[in-house]
């Protein structure tokens, strides 16, 4: 049995966890990517109707990996300023499509804090962009081979920012989706009733 030497099982202890933070910001990058992706195929390409359940699965995944993140040790920055990975993206034409897309359904009101009650007023479209551009610097560290800031940019506007985002957004969207479900299954009963009504008040041919 080879015997180990000083300090040789602190070392390989601490590879092991820089290892696993590797694999976890693999994880978390494949999911930004995803969801960055998804939403411009959506914003280009979906049609009104297609767009709805579509980001509510987006949304909802994206908001797992923040939950993921959320669970995980804090990650700290190494320096006191982020390194520069170069000009934030420009999303306002992805801002401008989801608008249009979501119509009269993209103003919404929710409250970003339980604890601290107050409604607020915001559209989704914004709220999807700020989320993207959050994702996307994250993402940006990653692929500059910056793993640990990275995740800590990602945790840190998760906790902040764009996790309460992401939450109200799907809340609106299952909204958008109950009504559209439920409502017609009650006017389709609605219209049967009166059907009925009608039949009776004729009487028998």
């Amino acid at each position: 049995m080879t015997e180990q030497l000083p300090g040789q099982a602190a070392l390989e202890a601490l590879l092991a966890v820089e290892t696993e933070t590797v694999r976890f910001a693999d994880e978390i990058a494949g999911s930004v990517a995803t969801f960055l992706d998804a939403l411009k195929v959506i914003a280009g390409e979906a049609s009104a109707g297609q767009s709805i359940p579509l980001l509510l699965l987006q949304i909802s995944q994206v908001s797992l990996a923040g939950a993921k993140l959320g669970a995980q040790r804090d990650f700290a920055p190494r320096d006191e300023y982020q390194p520069d990975v170069g000009p934030d993206a420009d999303l306002d034409d992805l801002r401008m499509r989801l608008a249009d897309l979501l119509g009269n359904v993209d103003t919404m009101s929710y409250i970003f804090d339980p604890y601290q009650p107050e409604v607020v007023e915001s559209q989704l479209s914004d709220d999807l962009a700020s989320i993207a551009s959050d994702l996307e610097l994250g993402l940006r560290h990653y692929r500059a081979g910056d793993v640990e800031e990275a995740l800590w940019w990602w945790q840190f506007s998760y906790v902040s920012s764009w996790g309460a985002l992401a939450g109200a957004a799907m809340k609106a969207l299952l909204s958008v989706v109950a009504h559209d479900r439920l409502d017609v299954d009650i006017d389709s009963e609605l219209d049967l009733i009166e059907a009925a009504e009608a039949s009776l008040e004729a009487g028998p041919a």
